[in-house]
């Protein structure tokens, strides 16, 4: 009788062990994080720097150098100056009423010669660096210089080229006779 009460009793167990196994709960895992690719710089050549268009043959029809003439008197005489509002003048036309002496300075370090060149006329004239910053070279001219009335009457536009500078197209205002007048 033992044996036959230790036989229901091992069902029982077998029974009740298959029901749990039925009955579990499978925890699920937490979901892997998916791996976010991390992008590789690729090495890239430096831009180069965009070259200059090259200028026509003839000086009349390179374009114009942005900007506009300003004219303003103080303590030494008058100036003129040329170059886009909000920044430093491109050129500069000085009178030193005191010493009788107009000067045309332009922006740039490049010390040697400037030519300049207008409708009637073209001379090469010697520049110095005037110091400061930014950097500006000069030369100087006799109040009664021909040049000067040469670039006030040049028919649209004149140039002041140097070494190793951009060369500027300029249209010949006004302004710049105004401050010849004014010196002589």
């Amino acid at each position: 009788m033992r044996f036959l009460f230790a036989f229901p009793a091992a069902s029982m167990i077998a029974l009740s062990l298959g029901s749990c196994a039925g009955g579990v709960t499978v925890v699920p895992q937490a979901p892997r994080p998916i791996p976010i690719p991390v992008p590789t710089p690729t090495p890239t050549a430096p831009t180069p720097a965009p070259t200059p268009t090259p200028l026509s043959v003839d000086w009349r029809d390179w374009p114009l150098t942005p900007g506009n003439w300003s004219y303003r008197q103080d303590g030494r005489g008058s100036v003129a100056l040329f170059g886009r509002a909000g920044g430093d003048a491109d050129l500069t036309l000085r009178c030193d009423r005191t010493r009788a002496r107009i000067y045309l300075s332009r922006r740039g370090d490049a010390a040697g010669q400037l030519t300049i060149r207008t409708s009637s006329t073209v001379r090469t004239l010697n520049a110095v660096p005037t110091g400061g910053t930014p950097a500006y070279v000069a030369v100087e001219f006799d109040v009664r210089d021909p040049l000067l009335d040469a670039i006030g009457y040049s028919r649209g536009r004149f140039t002041v080229e140097g070494a190793g500078l951009p060369a500027l197209a300029i249209p010949a205002w006004a302004e710049m006779l105004r401050v010849v007048e004014d010196c002589r």
